[in-house]
């Protein structure tokens, strides 16, 4: 017998975030902004020019990350518990 998943979908993030929350997004925001600044750091040191562009594609979708959280938590001035 299958369980269901009786959990609601939220259509609107929540106004106020847990302390845990906040820290997963304080991480999230680390993890990508360390993954832009390695992919550019090697695509600049690289010498192929196929590896180059696809290391850069890399480095702009962590920052492009990276700017949507940014700007989501800025947004809508979430206040943590």
């Amino acid at each position: 017998m299958q369980q269901q998943n009786t959990t609601p979908i939220m259509d609107q993030p929540p106004k106020m975030i847990s302390t845990k929350d906040h820290l997963y997004l304080t991480d999230m925001l680390s993890w990508n902004l360390n993954a832009s600044k390695k992919a550019r750091f090697f695509a600049e040191n690289c010498s192929i020019p196929e590896v180059k562009q696809a290391i850069n594609k890399a480095c702009e979708m962590h920052e492009k990350h990276y700017n949507i959280i940014l700007n989501h938590l800025k947004d809508n001035k979430k206040t943590f518990m």
